[in-house]
């Protein structure tokens, strides 16, 4: 069964992006971009790919990717209608209308009974792109989760998940520092 991955950078005091969505205080800092090159090259968008000397498409796990309206907004603003065009995109939106693009669905449906359907039909894992509104709604159904920790303090933002108290346990299963002051924390879902 495929999984699903919450692959997403955050500050030390858990936020993904300050209150206005933007995330420029996040630079990519040379040796975690050599890492993502090397490990991670699908979550580098499709326009990055030559800069960073990545293979078009790029092989790696994943086939499709989820993402927030917020997330997916920036693009759309640049005329980016499939920022990662490498894979197949998800966005879900209750006020976009279906897109022209063929690498790209609107969904407006629950995203816990989409994502469920999504992971038992075959394919690669699946990459919960962000942002924290989507994290908190499918965080149940989050079997790993890799958080890119940058040694930054903002005090407040886009919550790295957004929803009611309610603990979800993860276990540590690796952890990657850099020079820069990065750590990369893989975890894996606990029992449910």
């Amino acid at each position: 069964m495929r999984k699903l991955v919450y692959y997403v950078a955050s500050t030390l005091d858990g936020f993904i992006a300050a209150p206005d969505g933007s995330y420029d205080f996040l630079p990519l800092e040379p040796d975690v971009a050599a890492h993502l090159v090397a490990e991670w090259p699908q979550t580098l968008p499709t326009f990055a790919h030559a800069q960073f000397g990545i293979a078009s498409p790029p092989t790696g796990r994943f086939d499709a990717l989820l993402m927030g309206r917020a997330t997916y907004d920036p693009a759309l603003k640049l005329g980016m209608t499939s920022p990662y065009a490498h894979l197949k995109q998800y966005v879900f939106s209750r006020s976009l209308p279906p897109s022209d693009d063929p690498q790209v669905e609107i969904v407006d449906t629950d995203p816990v009974a989409f994502v469920r359907e999504l992971k038992g039909q075959p394919g690669g894992d699946i990459w919960l792109c962000g942002g924290g509104q989507l994290a908190g709604q499918l965080i149940d159904e989050v079997d790993e989760l890799v958080v890119k920790l940058n040694p930054v303090v903002i005090g407040s933002g886009v919550p790295l998940v957004a929803r009611g108290f309610t603990p979800s346990r993860f276990t540590l299963v690796d952890t990657r520092p850099f020079d820069s002051g990065v750590v990369m924390l893989r975890y894996t879902a606990g029992a449910r």
